[in-house]
């Protein structure tokens, strides 16, 4: 085996130098190289989690708990409003200093700020995994002063960045291809997911399940269980009270309960349509908002402040209150309330430009919705001896399955962060409920919803993504060959000796397409003299025509073509659908692909 290296004058030439010599010396496989370097990258991502929350916690001491001190605001350690104080108004200062330390970032390293984990997947699966090292730092900096000062968000997305980061300057630094840098990027993504959670099996269907978009491979699969497992081990050795949660020991009194949790599956369900579209109208709206984009994180701080006046319990990642809803702790209206709230609160938060991630304010808003769910169960049915706190923990994960759409991740995640083996009939049935009632409502989860916006499914792949970026009128002919409907057949058997095609679309006399005439539908009469002058082509015509227009893309067309196998599509206007602009032909499209794929190849290079 030998790594790509055009130049050893090149950054890390001399790594790649020696690697190659040592693995041709001893005869390692690619495969086992590989998995040789998802174990540096899992111990590095687990160090990586280690460092980004000691970040979160200095920060947390210098605003929250100094701020607190301070101005003497003592905030609930429960899931109960607490008792109120004139001194309380002052929490809504934390989130605002967050968005204030912000503006470094936004004006110094906006382009990096920008870099969601939205573009993060984009990168990845779509432009080859190329993720430049600073992200880890800014990513993991910013994101820790957003949850820190009290900004309702998790750790999940920006460590996701920092092991992701950490996989591809790996991968770079060995010329790996892009398929292989891919894969390290995930192992760097699952081990920086696994050792936040502490839960080595969900960070691999993390890794495979949403960073490589359900790509289950051999090659891809056994690097990503490494990188989980050392980076859980890092973790679990430095940090001993990583999360994990107590629960109630479930009982299943008696089977038909189990129809309780589907019954919960599909509530969540529609409750994840409903935060993923409220997530981005907030977005939408701070998008819109006539004010200087440095003042977005500032305000975001304030409004999540207000909130956080009346439910303290929404700042942060909250995993304090959600083991408390674990518990079977907290009264319904106020578990219902914080479910409302907490996704509120996040969508203000990430939506003004705090950076952070989601998958903690999900768990916590399942939880709490679950909780209620339950203790409305007790009320409505006292004698089945249910427990609010496996509602809660079936909620967790049926919420982030719904709103990420992948139950594997919150089946195994829930079930690691809680060792409840007993609850994992009801979470695998809130789960799979709440994502089939959430991928009815909304085709996109909440991280996939922008790059949809943009044209882009990762579950397509780089071809069609590219043939979804094209329209029509890019690779249409706007003066076809056309044939009048009242051309006779004599008329029609001199036009066809010059033509350059085989099928024609039919026009009326104002322009408006009535017909396809192909030359196989004029061969049954062409030697019959008699009908030259009194057939006309429109009756040999076929008028059933499937369309297109200008701009409808690329790849719509191209599976237009494929359902009839035809060679050629007529363009016709949006409006009426009757009036003929030109045609399009397959190979026009392939073309179209060709030019545009070496436009990207010519980028992409330019920018490496």
């Amino acid at each position: 085996m030998s790594f790509n290296s055009s130049s050893k004058n090149g950054k890390f030439a001399w790594l790649r130098t020696r690697s190659n010599a040592f693995l041709n010396r001893f005869a390692v496989t690619e495969n086992t190289f590989m998995a040789f370097i998802a174990a540096f990258i899992g111990v590095a991502a687990g160090f990586g989690n280690i460092a980004f929350r000691k970040a979160i916690q200095f920060f947390h001491w210098l605003v929250v708990e100094n701020g607190s001190d301070f101005f003497g605001v003592t905030l609930p350690t429960h899931l109960t409003i607490g008792d109120w104080s004139p001194t309380r108004l002052y929490v809504i200062l934390f989130p605002m200093v967050g968005g204030i330390l912000m503006l470094f970032f936004w004006v110094f390293l906006a382009k990096d700020m920008k870099f969601n984990f939205s573009r993060f997947l984009e990168v990845v699966n779509l432009h080859g995994a190329k993720i430049p090292g600073r992200i880890a730092l800014t990513s993991g900096i910013s994101s820790a002063i957003t949850l820190g000062t009290g900004g309702s968000a998790g750790q999940e997305g920006p460590i996701a960045l920092i092991g992701g980061a950490i996989g591809s300057q790996f991968g770079q630094a060995f010329k790996m291809s892009a398929d292989r840098l891919k894969i390290l990027v995930a192992c760097g993504a699952a081990g920086g997911v696994a050792a936040t959670f502490n839960a080595p099996i969900a960070g691999v269907f993390f890794g495979t399940e949403i960073i490589l978009v359900s790509t289950f491979a051999v090659s891809s699969f056994t690097p990503i269980v490494i990188a989980s497992t050392l980076s859980t081990a890092i973790t679990r050795t430095f940090i001993p009270e990583a999360e994990s949660f107590i629960t109630p020991e479930y009982i299943m009194a008696t089977p038909w309960e189990l129809i309780f949790y589907v019954v919960l599956g599909g509530i969540i369900g529609l409750l994840s349509a409903g935060q993923i579209d409220i997530h981005y109208r907030i977005k939408d709206f701070f998008d819109r908002l006539k004010i200087n984009r440095l003042v977005k994180p500032i305000l975001g701080g304030m409004l999540v402040g207000a909130i956080g006046v009346v439910f303290p319990q929404i700042m942060g990642n909250g995993y304090e209150f959600m083991g408390e809803a674990l518990s079977g702790e907290g009264a319904m209206l106020i578990l219902a309330a914080l479910c409302l709230v907490k996704a509120l609160a996040t969508a203000i938060t990430i939506g003004s430009g705090l950076p952070g991630g989601l998958f903690a304010p999900v768990l916590v808003t399942g939880s709490f919705a679950g909780g209620a769910f339950g203790k409305l169960l007790t009320l409505l049915f006292p004698g089945m001896a249910l427990i609010p706190g496996s509602f809660a923990l079936a909620g967790m994960g049926a919420f982030l399955a719904g709103t990420m759409h992948a139950p594997a991740t919150a089946i195994f995640l829930v079930f690691e962060m809680t060792g409840s083996y007993q609850a994992i009939l009801p979470i695998m049935l809130a789960s799979v409920s709440a994502t089939a009632i959430a991928r009815w409502c909304k085709k996109d989860c909440l991280d996939t919803v922008e790059l949809s916006r943009a044209g882009i499914d990762l579950e397509a792949g780089k071809e069609r993504n590219i043939m979804k970026a094209l329209k029509v009128k890019d690779a249409m002919e706007s003066n076809p060959e056309v044939v009048n409907e009242d051309m006779t057949l004599g008329q029609f058997s001199d036009f066809i000796s010059e033509a350059k095609n085989t099928s024609f679309p039919l026009v009326d006399k104002d322009g408006n397409l009535t017909g396809v005439i192909t030359m196989q539908d004029f061969l049954g009469v062409v030697f019959d003299p008699d009908l030259k002058d009194l057939v006309v082509v429109k009756e040999l015509a076929s008028p059933n025509v499937i369309t297109t227009t200008e701009e409808e893309d690329l790849d719509t067309c191209m599976r237009k073509l494929g359902y009839r196998d035809f060679k050629q599509l007529p363009v016709v206007d949006s409006s009426t659908g009757k009036k003929l602009l030109g045609i399009i032909f397959r190979r026009d499209i392939i073309s179209a692909y060709n030019r545009s794929l070496v436009s990207h190849s010519l980028e992409k290079r330019r920018n490496e």
